[in-house]
């Protein structure tokens, strides 16, 4: 059964495997933070690249708070996706979430712009094209023009005078932060570390031994072909495409 490791005993483990000297802590030799830094790099390489699911979590969107752009919104810097929306459409905090659905820009162009009344016009933010915005409803579908920024169709004046962070609900893929200390656990599933390890080892045995082992390289491949067929723990449902900022 896979363990989960500190960075120092992963780091430990690789010098061993290399014959470099052992340390017991990160900071006892440059060649231990070399590693440390190698494997840091590997497990973005991971996590960017990968679905993980313990990566998939409920998240805010962070509003811009602009009474300009009143429906405005922008993701927190370690959201690397979204998949679903909801927003309390309650004018009362009584929590009454309803999804808010993901539309391509120009439908999203295409129903706004159909808009006669009970609208402001709102400047874009990527181009400065305007934008109907209506004033008299909770949102009821989003669009991102440049994958930075996510622009709801309408808010409630009479309740808001901008869409509220604290209304927002998402589910969304996140980016875990690495911390290049001892005791430290890189944020993965026990059974994605053997991976984590072999990557590091090769690339490691690359950059400071002069070239790939071809054992570790074969034990990389193993582990990633593993991971790829076997990272949910619970049973998952078949899973249909979503469209949302990526």
């Amino acid at each position: 059964m896979a363990i989960k490791k500190t960075l120092l005993e992963i780091v430990q483990s690789i010098l061993s495997d290399m014959d470099s000297e052992d340390v017991n802590t990160l900071s006892d030799t440059l060649e231990a933070q070399q590693v440390a830094k190698v494997v840091e790099d590997t497990f973005y390489n991971i996590v960017a690249t990968r679905d993980i699911p313990e990566h998939h979590s409920l998240i805010k969107l962070t509003s811009l708070s602009d009474s300009d752009c009143p429906t405005h919104f922008t993701l927190p810097e370690n959201v690397k996706a979204i998949t679903d929306v909801w927003y309390d459409k309650s004018d009362l905090g009584t929590l009454e979430y309803s999804e808010v659905h993901f539309v391509a820009p120009e439908t999203f162009l295409s129903r706004t712009d159909n808009r006669s009344s009970d609208y402001v016009s709102v400047a874009d933010k990527s181009a400065g094209t305007s934008l109907r915005i209506g004033t008299t409803q909770m949102p009821s579908f989003y669009t991102s023009f440049d994958d930075e920024y996510i622009v709801m169709d309408s808010y409630n004046s009479s309740i808001d005078t901008v869409l509220q962070s604290s209304k927002t609900r998402a589910m969304g893929d996140t980016i875990p932060v690495f911390s290049q200390t001892d005791a430290y656990v890189p944020d993965l599933d026990a059974t994605m570390f053997p991976y984590l390890i072999a990557e590091s080892k090769s690339v490691c045995f690359s950059l400071f031994k002069g070239g790939p082992d071809p054992k570790i390289d074969q034990a990389a491949r193993r582990q990633k072909s593993y991971v790829q067929n076997d990272m949910y723990r619970n049973k998952m449902e078949n899973k249909r495409p979503k469209y949302g900022r990526r």
